[in-house]
């Protein structure tokens, strides 16, 4: 039983691949556990019971191989749809409750006659079309039982009206639904044979045939084999009828006891325990005729038989207690087997408890016949009603009830040993199905072997006619690898045009880069420069400015000290006026008329003086009007200038923003275009790592095929020894045929013909060893020439390990390289934050160390060209090698000619031939092991290798992506710097712009001054 039930529930399982399911499994329960998939059950084809409830499935496949299966539970799962059913013949219980089923159409394929399921459980689900589950279940003709509504959990069509009507009229297969049969009682069918129990399958016969014993039991009440029950049984039977003479009137009760007493026992018990019934169901006979004796003798009172009336059916009493624990303390009686039968049959435990009741009341019978007191007042009525005639009777009431006692006691040791060979009988049977199984498995495994020796002879047979078909095959093999090898060349003359294209494609796009680098270093210097002389012009509008002002101010004094003087000369008159004599008098007069005349001299003197300073005044202030008038035309020509300047630096700017445009647009181009140049790169690389790839495959197809023409040679070698054994062999049988023929000849001919025919044959004979001769020499060279171009090849291919070496090394030298460039750009970094000059400085060490590794890929690429000619001469060389094998071959196939005509020769000697070409298959045998063995290395080999350089190439993409991250953040960071220019212009426009204002407002108020002057 333990090999085939396998039980691993809860054990975390998560697929069953882990699970290893041998083909003698007929049992498996997987509950709860974390399988997803139904998968690994092919090799299990006598499995009939699957149990996978609990589990993450989510589809129901991978079962199509279980013919056998049986039962099938998927409960608690994650489907959602009946499917992959289609193979399981014989399966006859299917539990998909609690799921999240509402697709039905998998039972579709179930629908003919060899299906046979019987119990679908489908409760739980999400079932919503009553259509749809009739269209399903109709054609499933074996269906008895369908649970829809179990345990609380029903379907969406469980809740709409006349459910169980619509689903009982239109499937009239089924017996039971939901647990109720159709006529609304509950069905306690289960399942239905002992096949589909797991556990009972090596029990069938023994069932099956309790099953018959018991339906002819049923049918015909078999007379059992118990000579000393039936001898006892007949004494008390006489016994009991001579008494039952004298008491009449107790037969209707006993009577009508019996049929009840009857009816308990269950008719459809198995044979196993029906011998034990009948027997218990006699002694329980026995025990209630003993009383009703006792009861008939004895004049029975009213009360007092009512009180034994209560007795007999009270069952709780002490004294019942005690006397059931007394008969069990006598008994011997196994108890396990009743424990059994109660598990399966609620109608056995009933018949159980009416035993022990019956022995209960035999006890009380007997301690009642007894007339002890105790036992009398417990059972609840008084002792003093019972009547006179009892004394009488004890002593006849003692020698009955022993005599009862000792047939009890006989009828239970017969019972106790009759449940022991029984129980003996079981274990019997059970050691003959263990013996029948292993001579069972010793027999299949005898079936095995002689299976296994037919085989063998078949694949032997089949050996011998593929080594006939092994010459052909490499034949063709050959025509094929000629025409891959012509293919491969193809694909490398593509390869390099490709190369070449894509190295074309890289110089111009990076003669494009360098001539964009340029164009940007002189736009900005000229930038620069213009900023530069725009600041000077502004210095020396300032400049001017500032003079102006200056002259201005002057003049303003002046101005100011000539008011001055005016104000104090009238000042001083005015007083020289009041100082002067009243008129009226002479004196006034004369002085008058003398001072009027000094004062008209002086006037005239004054006047001719200030008519001078008038005049010179005069002159002067046209001076420093036309001065004045010069200064403002100066100013008006110097503003014009400006404006002129402000215009022209207005045009400038507006210029300067469209180059300014343009250049953002062509840096933007420039970026998409240095984008889709790393794009290009990308791709290139890609392209190259593919080619590189492609030599590799190249270099290992050369590889395994110099190893599969070395296998070849030494087959040749292989060959040439058997030519060589062929040749003795065809010389001793030319010698023996010759030697027969001229017997013959001799026989037939006369003696001359015969002397002219064996001169004739030794000539022939002579002629075909030196020719044989002349052939093995021929051979014989070309196996060394073989063996030189071997030799060549191999030491080809030490070369190309070695350059391979040193590829590697310059991968790693410019891994470094590239590490350190890193490092220098993370320097460039921080010292460009404290410092343009640096950054500039910086920037043109990295152009040269860029022209650097420029350098070295260009050395890398002629390094490739050197290796693809190398592989061009050891690809000519491999032509060369399949010439000679061609002539080889074509070689061969005339030998083949010849040694067919051999075998045409020397039929007779057959025998010879089939041992020595066991002999051959056996060396093949171990040459196509060894070239297994030789295979499985190469291909290890190949992963490794293959897998380095797919290291390599995930290492020199990353780098690839780093450097296109450092290039765009430099751009970002010049385009910073644009912006950083930008703002400075604007402020300086603005800067401008307010001096401009001022400097009109000043103009303004100056010639507001003027005016007023």
């Amino acid at each position: 039983m333990g090999d085939k039930d396998l039980s691993l529930i809860d054990k975390n399982i998560t697929s069953l691949l882990e699970v290893p399911i041998s083909p003698t499994v007929t049992s498996l329960n997987l509950h709860c556990n974390h399988i997803s998939r139904i998968e690994g059950l092919t090799s299990a084809w006598h499995l009939r019971h699957l149990d996978l409830s609990s589990n993450c499935i989510s589809k129901i496949e991978g079962l199509g191989s279980l013919t056998s299966l049986r039962t099938l539970n998927l409960s608690c799962n994650l489907i959602d749809k009946v499917e992959g059913l289609n193979g399981l013949v014989n399966l006859t219980s299917l539990n998909l409750s609690y799921n999240q089923i509402n697709n039905l159409t998998g039972l579709l394929y179930l629908h003919a006659t060899d299906f046979k399921l019987k119990h679908l459980s489908l409760h739980g689900n999400n079932v919503d079309s009553i259509d749809h589950l009739l269209q399903c279940l109709l054609g499933l003709q074996n269906l008895r039982e369908v649970s829809l509504r179990e345990y609380g959990k029903d379907n969406p069509v469980c809740r709409s009206s006349g459910y169980r009507e619509i689903v009982m009229q239109s499937l009239p297969q089924i017996s039971a639904l939901d647990g109720l049969d159709r006529l609304g009682n509950p069905s306690h069918q289960g399942l239905g044979s002992p096949c589909d129990i797991p556990g009972l399958e090596d029990y069938v016969d023994l069932l099956l045939s309790s099953d018959t014993s018991n339906n002819e039991a049923g049918r015909g009440d078999v007379a059992l084999t118990t000579p000393r029950i039936d001898k006892v049984l007949t004494q008390f039977r006489q016994r009991i009828a001579s008494e039952a003479i004298t008491d009449p009137v107790t037969q209707p009760d006993r009577q009508s006891s019996q049929p009840f007493r009857s009816t308990e026992a269950d008719p459809a018990d198995p044979v196993n325990e029906q011998r034990i019934r009948k027997l218990e169901h006699q002694v329980s006979q026995l025990i209630q005729q003993a009383p009703a004796d006792d009861k008939s003798s004895v004049p029975a009172h009213p009360v007092v038989t009512v009180r034994k009336a209560k007795r007999d059916t009270d069952r709780t009493s002490e004294s019942e207690c005690d006397s059931g624990k007394e008969n069990r303390r006598r008994t011997r009686i196994p108890k396990h087997h009743s424990n059994v039968k109660s598990k399966t049959n609620s109608k056995e435990t009933k018949s159980c408890r009416s035993d022990s009741d019956q022995e209960n009341h035999k006890q009380r019978s007997l301690k009642s016949a007894k007339g002890t007191t105790k036992k009398v007042g417990s059972a609840g009525g008084p002792t003093r009603r019972v009547p006179l005639k009892a004394p009488k009777t004890s002593s006849d009431m003692r020698t009955k009830s022993t005599e009862d006692e000792e047939t009890y006691r006989t009828i239970v040791e017969e019972r106790d040993q009759e449940r022991e060979r029984r129980w003996k009988a079981e274990q019997a049977v059970r050691k003959l199905t263990e013996d029948l199984k292993c001579l069972q498995t010793k027999v299949s495994e005898e079936k095995d072997l002689q299976s296994m020796a037919l085989h063998t002879t078949d694949r032997l047979k089949e050996m011998l006619l593929k080594e006939r078909s092994g010459r052909s095959e490499l034949q063709t093999r050959v025509e094929e690898l000629e025409g891959k090898c012509q293919s491969l060349t193809q694909q490398l003359e593509k390869a390099r045009s490709s190369e070449e294209q894509h190295k074309t494609s890289l110089c111009r796009l990076e003669e494009s880069n360098s001539h964009g680098e340029a164009l940007r270093a002189r736009r900005q210097a000229e930038e620069v420069k213009r900023q530069q002389e725009l600041e000077n012009k502004a210095a020396a509008l300032k400049r001017e400015l500032d003079i102006q002002r200056a002259s201005v101010c002057q003049h303003k004094d002046k101005l100011q000290q000539l008011h001055e003087l005016l104000a104090c000369r009238e000042q001083e008159h005015r007083k020289q006026l009041e100082l002067r004599l009243q008129p009226g008098g002479a004196d006034f007069h004369e002085a008058v008329s003398k001072e009027v005349a000094l004062v008209e001299q002086r006037l005239a003197h004054r006047e001719a003086e200030l008519q001078e300073k008038l005049a010179e005044g005069r002159k002067h202030y046209a001076a420093l009007e036309d001065e004045f008038r010069m200064a403002l035309t100066i100013e008006a020509a110097r503003f014009s200038e400006v404006k002129e300047s402000c215009d022209q630096m207005t045009a400038e700017l507006v210029g300067v923003k469209a180059t300014l445009a343009k250049s953002q647009e062509r840096e933007k181009k420039s970026g998409s275009l240095v984008q889709e140049l790393t794009a290009m790169v990308k791709e290139q690389k890609n392209r190259i790592s593919e080619l590189i790839k492609a030599k590799r495959d190249a270099v290992t197809d050369l590889k395994s095929r110099m190893h599969s023409l070395e296998a070849e040679v030494e087959q040749d070698r292989r060959l040439s020894l058997q030519l060589e054994l062929l040749k003795k062999d065809k010389s001793r049988l030319l010698s023996q045929l010759t030697a027969q023929e001229s017997v013959i000849d001799g026989l037939r001919a006369e003696r001359r013909i015969w002397g002219q025919e064996l001169a004739q044959q030794g000539a022939s004979l002579a002629q075909d060893r030196g020719r044989l001769e002349a052939r093995i020499e021929v051979l014989s060279t070309e196996l060394d020439t073989q063996k030189k171009h071997s030799e060549r090849d191999i030491d080809a291919l030490k070369i190309k390990s070695k350059i391979i070496d040193d590829q590697t090394e310059t991968i790693r030298k410019l891994k470094e390289a590239l590490q350190e460039r890193d490092d220098q750009i993370r320097r460039l970094r921080e010292e460009a934050v404290k410092a343009q000059k640096r950054f500039q400085q910086q920037l043109e060490e990295e152009t040269a160390r860029q022209a650097e590794l420029r350098e070295r890929v260009e050395h890398l690429s002629l390094r490739k060209e050197e290796l693809k000619q190398q592989l061009e001469d050891k690809e000519e060389e491999l032509a060369e090698v399949k010439t000679v094998y061609s002539d080889s071959s074509k070689k061969w196939q005339e030998k083949a000619g010849l040694l067919t005509r051999l075998e045409s020769q020397v039929k007779r000697m057959k025998e010879n031939f089939d041992s020595k070409e066991q002999l051959l298959l056996e060396e093949r045998d171990k040459a196509t092991e060894a070239q297994k063995i030789a295979s499985e290395k190469l291909r290890c080999v190949d992963d490794a290798f293959r897998r380095q350089l797919e290291s390599i190439q995930a290492a020199h993409q990353a780098e690839l992506l780093r450097l296109a991250n450092e290039k765009q953040k430099q751009i970002e960071h010049a385009n910073q710097k644009v912006f950083e220019v930008e703002r400075e212009m604007r402020q300086l426009l603005e800067e401008t712009e307010i001096n401009k204002r001022i400097m009109e407002e000043k103009m303004k108020r100056l010639t507001s001054v003027l005016k007023d002057f």
